[in-house]
This record gives structure tokens, sequence and C-alpha cells, in this order.
């Protein structure tokens, strides 16, 4: 799919869309401007804190329903985000597929696999679009990674490995008092920042079979969750993967490497640039990608979502793959939990 399709450039001639952000604490703001973007899509906040609903429909000039009946309601909506946190994202997700609404659901796609078969199905039979929001599909570094491994270059993947971290006290402020300090509302550091990575490396390579997790509390003030993990994986097809992540280091650093027969890639996500390395080389040859701010990744985004639902191609996770990685989520915690590898 064309990276053109999905810039807000390239909308003309195309439908008019309607998309309700269902909660817009910092990542729903985030989507809102995101889609707003587009100049052909108008938004809406659904948001259930009063002030909260207020101040984001004054920042933005967009429409706010303080509950998911009052804007159901209103019969406005072509499509809908779902930004709640994650143990109410399947319910959400499914009422809205049942109106007719494409859904984007934020991830986790959800804390456990209850009623997802029916989403899946629902989805089906009222031919609606669902994806689940994993950013890295719409970075440039990935979408060059992934054309990069599919050229065969490196020849098949045997090894891969990921080492990221950041100051999350920087980063997101806010993390005491939000989602993040309750695993029940799809918090801590396995199903908020590690899934992200075992999602990118299924997308790129193939499905985690098997998991095995070391994590544990250690620095992050003010909540009880893992904030470091170091998980072992198998992906189809033999692949050996190894993930290492923190929470609180000074850092905001992302590297990813994979190694195959021929050679090896690596993409620093926190450089901006992709290498490759062959056999015979002297050193990794750096392709410098054109740096970006944050919120491109996420328009980009909203673009392959909107380009999905216009039937123009496909980016993002799909529902299967979201499920896919919520079973990985629930394994890593599983055997963190229980110090044991865990078949998928």
């Amino acid at each position: 799919m064309s990276i053109a399709i999905i810039n807000p450039e390239a909308v003309a001639g195309r439908p008019a869309r309607r998309v309700l952000i269902i909660g817009v604490g910092s990542i729903g703001e985030r989507h809102l401007r995101s889609f707003q973007a587009f100049n052909n899509v108008q938004v809406a906040a659904c948001e259930s804190n009063a002030e909260l609903g207020h101040a984001i429909s004054a920042k933005y000039a967009c429409p706010w329903f303080s509950s998911l009946d009052a804007a159901f309601k209103s019969g406005q909506f072509d499509a809908a985000v779902v930004c709640t946190p994650a143990n109410a994202h399947t319910q959400i997700a499914t009422a809205c597929v049942e109106r007719g609404l494409h859904v984007l659901i934020e991830k986790p796609l959800a804390v456990s696999l209850d009623g997802l078969e029916e989403l899946q199905r629902m989805a089906v039979q009222c031919q609606r679009v669902a994806r689940v929001a994993y950013v890295h599909h719409s970075m440039l570094l990935n979408l060059r990674l992934r054309e990069l491994l599919q050229s065969g270059i490196i020849g098949e993947p045997k090894h891969v490995t990921m080492v990221a971290g950041q100051h999350f006290p920087s980063f997101r402020p806010a993390y005491r008092t939000i989602y993040y300090n309750d695993r029940s509302k799809g918090g801590g550091a396995i199903q908020d920042a590690l899934t992200h990575s075992l999602n990118l490396v299924e997308w790129l390579i193939s499905p985690i079979c098997s998991v095995f997790a070391d994590a544990s509390h250690q620095v992050l003030e003010g909540v009880a969750v893992e904030d470091t993990v170091n998980l072992v994986a198998r992906l189809a097809g033999g692949v050996q993967a190894a993930f290492i992540l923190n929470q609180f280091q000074a850092p905001n650093e992302f590297v990813l490497s994979v190694h195959g027969h021929a050679g090896s890639l690596r993409a620093e996500l926190h450089r901006q640039r992709v290498g490759i390395f062959q056999h015979g080389d002297d050193d990794w040859n750096w392709e410098q990608l054109p740096s970006e701010h944050r919120d491109q990744s996420f328009i980009r985004q909203a673009g392959a979502f909107l380009a999905a639902i216009n039937g123009e191609g496909d980016l993002l996770a799909t529902l299967g793959q979201g499920i896919q990685s919520l079973r990985v989520n629930l394994a890593a915690l599983e055997s963190a939990n229980t110090g044991a590898q865990v078949l998928l």
C-alpha cells in the first residue's frame, strides 16, 4: 500500500467520515487531533468526565457527548475510536459495530478473551472494519524495516532481539493515576509497552508460539505493577526472540535487530535509522529516515484506518492479529506470575 494514500493531502475525492473518539484522556486526545488532520473528517468526543469533555470540546472546537447512548442517539457517526481502559474495550467496540460503526480499538485489545468471538462475528456479519491501534505499524521506520525484510536481503529471519526503555515519569507523568497502575485495566509494562514490540515482531515475521517472562516492579514510584520485563519467545518457523524493556531508564531508546543467514537488519527508533549488515561488510550501512513529530505516526494510523474503511488497503493490525497479541500478553503475564514457560 502506498504511504501517499494515507496522508492528509491525499484525501481529495474520498468520502467524508464522521468519527467518534470514545474516551479523550491523553491517547484519546491524540487520536482526536490526528483525525482532525484530515479535512474530510468530522470528529466528536465521548467522555463521561464532564470537566474533561468540556475542555476537549473547547480546545478542538468539536461536539462532546457525555455518554455513549447520547452519541448513538445522535446517529451521526461512521466510525469510532475506542480509547477507554482496556477492560471496557470489547463491550464498547461490540456496541459500536452493532450500530453499524467501523471501529479502531486502542491496544491492548482487551484484558481477557471474553466476548471477542462475538465481536469478530458481529464485525463480519455487519461488514464493518475492526482494527487494533498498534501504532508501530504506521511508523516510517518500521514500514521501511518491513520492506527490507520482505525483499529477502538478509535471507530467512532466525533470531530477533529488542532492547528498549524510557523514563516514564518524564514520558507520561500521569502514570500513577491512569489505567497504567492496574493490570486489570491494561496496565503494567507488559500490556502497556511491551505489547507494541511483541505485536510488531509478529507483524514483521511470524506469530509467537511460546513465551517465558521475568517481570517485576523495580523503580517506578506510586505503582506496584511491573516496570521491567525480560522475555524470551519462540516464533512460528522456529525463530528465536528476546525482548528487554524497562520504564525508568534515563534514555528513551528502542533498538530492534533481526538476524538471518545472509545478514542482519537493525532499526533504531530513537535515531530514526535502519541499518543493514551483510556478510563481508565491515560495518553497518545506515539509512537515515526523515525525523517526524510523534503525532505523525498517529496521523498515518488514522489515514490507514480511513483507507481500510474505503477498501483501499490495510496497514493496521486486524482484529485477529489483535486477539493473537492479546493471547501473547496473557501468556506473558501467566509466565511472569508462575515462573514457567507458556505455550500458545
